[in-house]
C-alpha cells in the first residue's frame, strides 16, 4: 500500500511539474505576443507570410496552426509601430521565421537578443539598424521603404555538423542565430576543449558517490532509531 501511494505521489509530481514548465512556456509567448497592442494586420508583410503559411494570428504573433506533430510555436512576430527604443529578449519568439521590427525608434538592439534563433530567416528592421550579427550574418540585406530587410540567415560553420575551424579539435560546429554558433563535442570526445575521448565513466563517479549516500543514510536512520528507542 505504501509503495502504491509512493507510486501516485511521484506520478502526480510528474504532472504538476509538466504542467507548471507548459504554463510558463505559454506565458512567455503570451508576454511577447502582446509586448504591443493590436493585432497582425493581413495586409502587413508578417500578416501575409502567417496567411501563406495557413497560420493562427494570436495578437502580435503568427502560431503555427498544426499542432499534431508539433507544439504550437511562434513563427512570425509583427512589433512594428510599437514606439520601441531597445531590443533585449525576445527569446519566447525564438521559433519564428519572421520578424517585424520597422518604424520603431530603436535606439540599440542586445547582442544577444536573437541568439539561438536558428530558423530565422527574414527581418525587417529600422534603416539606421544593423541586420542582427552584422550585415554580413545574412544573404541578402536591402533598403526597402526607409526599412532594412535582412534575408536568408547565413551559416557561421564552415558546414553544419562538420568539423569546424571555428570549434576546437574533436568538435562540431552548428548554427545559433545570426552571427552565432555553437560547438559540442564529436562522438567519443568530452571534456574540456573535447580534449578527452572515450564515454563519460559515469559509474566511476557516482558509484562512490551512491555508495556514501546509502552509507550516510543508514548512520542516520540508526541513529534516530536509537533516539527514539531512548525517548
Amino acid at each position: 500500500m505504501k509503495a502504491l501511494c509512493s507510486c501516485m505521489r511521484f506520478v502526480a509530481l510528474v504532472l504538476i511539474l509538466n504542467l507548471f514548465f507548459q504554463a510558463s512556456y505559454q506565458l512567455t509567448e503570451l508576454q511577447v505576443c502582446n509586448l504591443c497592442g493590436g493585432i497582425i494586420l493581413n495586409s502587413s508583410a508578417v500578416g501575409q507570410f502567417c496567411f501563406f503559411s495557413a497560420g493562427r494570428i494570436d495578437g502580435r504573433c503568427c502560431l503555427r496552426n498544426d499542432t499534431t506533430n508539433d507544439p504550437e510555436h511562434i513563427i512570425g512576430l509583427d512589433l512594428s509601430n510599437c514606439s520601441l527604443t531597445c531590443v533585449q529578449d525576445l527569446q519566447g519568439a525564438s521559433t519564428a521565421f519572421m520578424i517585424d521590427l520597422s518604424f520603431n525608434p530603436i535606439v540599440n538592439i542586445s547582442d544577444t537578443a536573437f541568439q539561438g534563433f536558428n530558423k530565422l530567416n527574414y527581418m525587417i528592421l529600422p534603416q539606421n539598424i544593423d541586420c542582427p550579427g552584422s550585415n554580413t550574418s545574412w544573404e541578402k540585406v536591402e533598403i526597402k521603404k526607409g526599412n532594412r530587410h535582412c534575408e536568408g540567415q547565413r551559416n557561421m560553420c564552415n558546414e553544419t555538423g562538420q568539423l569546424s575551424m571555428n570549434c576546437p579539435e574533436n568538435s562540431l560546429c552548428a548554427p545559433f542565430g545570426p552571427g552565432f554558433f555553437e560547438c559540442s563535442c564529436a562522438e567519443n570526445f568530452r571534456g574540456y576543449k573535447c580534449l578527452r575521448e572515450g564515454e563519460f565513466p559515469a559509474l566511476q563517479v557516482f558509484g562512490p558517490l551512491a555508495a556514501s549516500t546509502v552509507v550516510i543514510s543508514v548512520l542516520l536512520w540508526a541513529t534516530q532509531r536509537r533516539k527514539a528507542k531512548s525517548l
